[in-house]
């Protein structure tokens, strides 16, 4: 992710922001990626629809949202030349996702009671129609699931051919769209291979991931590739001013340190809400660990596993922004320090602490516990840990300048 440190105070709204937005899977409404829609259109209009196709790009290009809005536009029945109508009675069931010829595979914490994905189907649908960009994690959290591996499990794949043999109901294709497919039990990928080879007739499987290279070569071998890519600053900055109704010059900020990624520009935005904790968190973190006061450093990291896997990750990223921020005020042109009040006061003093003997490996420390939290470890574990190495990091004296 790019480096351009945006301080609460710099998001303002703009004075009649949209209430809400429609999310209800079209093309229109997935920002950039204007070939790919072309493509799958194309595709459809040419009666050229593969059985398979993996749909995959990196986090927040909208992955899910173009498998959702193809879907709609395949079983549409009155397209138009570049969208769905939105009107047919196909559309109408896609504006609450009950189309009875649309299934959906996709990882969730395992347990007797929940074996299948339609275990969730509420929360999935729910998920989807507030926001089609939603990440694994916000997906874990939804169902609270923030201390368990999701996984789509073996008994999920005798669900999917159980569902891809009936009859269609409405439509002429069945339609499988399988979230995070490298999250499927060994024999479950297995199982899923099979049906690839020999797929029952007029059945569409849409595999949507952003870990591509996690997946079996021998099913990404049998798919078609639909590769889509980071979205262009421009086009997510204009996202932004008309979903958020943020001003340009703050859509701009964003977008920029987003880098295409439009669910980190939504994390970037709520977290103005958390500053003043993110702010007060940091410096707790940073003064206990400096001399290592365990008390209250286990105070600091209880309170970090108290809130969540993703706002961990939205506090780790604040203090990547606010150590880089002490380097820029060591190093570069001060006025290029985008911080002002509390936080402009605290990272002046802290600055001090921070310098060529440990910068990057702090900000190493720190990338590593996000990736960490990412993978579901212990937040105790992995905070304490942080706590340890920074308290060495930081007492490495400042190099002498000669």
């Amino acid at each position: 992710m790019r480096f351009c440190y945006l301080p609460h105070h710099f998001i303002t709204s703009s004075p009649n922001p949209p209430n809400h937005y429609l999310r209800t899977m079209f093309f229109k409404e997935i920002i950039g990626q204007s070939e790919i829609k072309k493509r799958l259109t194309s595709s459809v209009a040419s009666s050229r629809i593969s059985h398979a196709q993996l749909v995959f790009g990196p986090e927040g290009c909208g992955t899910l949202p173009m498998a959702l809005a193809y879907s709609r536009y395949v079983h549409c029945t009155n397209r138009g030349e570049e969208d769905s109508c939105g009107e047919c009675p196909s559309c109408a069931k896609y504006n609450k996702l009950v189309h009875p010829d649309l299934h959906f595979a996709f990882p969730f914490k395992n347990a007797k009671e929940t074996p299948v994905s339609d275990s969730y189907i509420s929360e999935w649908r729910e998920a989807i129609l507030e926001n089609p960009y939603f990440t694994l994690d916000e997906w874990s959290t939804r169902i609270e699931a923030e201390n368990k591996q999701l996984l789509i499990p073996e008994k999920e794949s005798g669900e999917i051919l159980r569902k891809l043999n009936l009859t269609t109901f409405e439509a002429e294709f069945k339609i499988m769209i399988i979230w995070m497919p490298e999250r499927l039990h060994h024999v479950a990928s297995n199982k899923l291979l099979k049906i690839l080879e020999e797929p029952p007739e007029k059945t569409l499987f849409l595999l949507v991931t952003e870990k591509e290279d996690e997946l079996l070569r021998t099913i990404v071998s049998r798919t078609q590739l639909i590769r889509m890519h980071k979205i262009h600053d421009a086009e997510l900055r204009e996202a932004l001013v008309q979903r958020h109704g943020i001003e340009k010059a703050d859509a701009e900020k964003i977008a920029f340190q987003a880098d295409g990624n439009y669910a980190a520009a939504r994390l970037l935005i709520d977290r103005n809400e958390h500053a003043a904790f993110n702010l007060a968190t940091f410096q707790k973190l940073m003064r206990s660990s400096l001399k290592f006061n365990p008390a209250k450093v286990l105070s600091v990291v209880d309170e970090l596993a108290a809130i969540g896997r993703e706002r961990q990750k939205q506090f780790l990223s604040y203090s990547l922004d606010l150590i880089r921020e002490c380097l820029l005020m060591n190093y570069v042109d001060q006025s290029l320090v985008r911080l002002a009040g509390e936080e402009l006061e605290f990272v002046k003093k802290f600055a001090a602490f921070i310098h060529a003997a440990n910068g990057e490996k702090i900000i190493e420390e720190f990338n590593l516990a996000i990736r960490h939290v990412e993978r579901n470890g212990s937040a105790k574990i992995i905070f304490l840990d942080m706590a340890f190495k920074i308290n060495e990091l930081i007492n490495i004296p400042k190099p002498v300048m000669s």
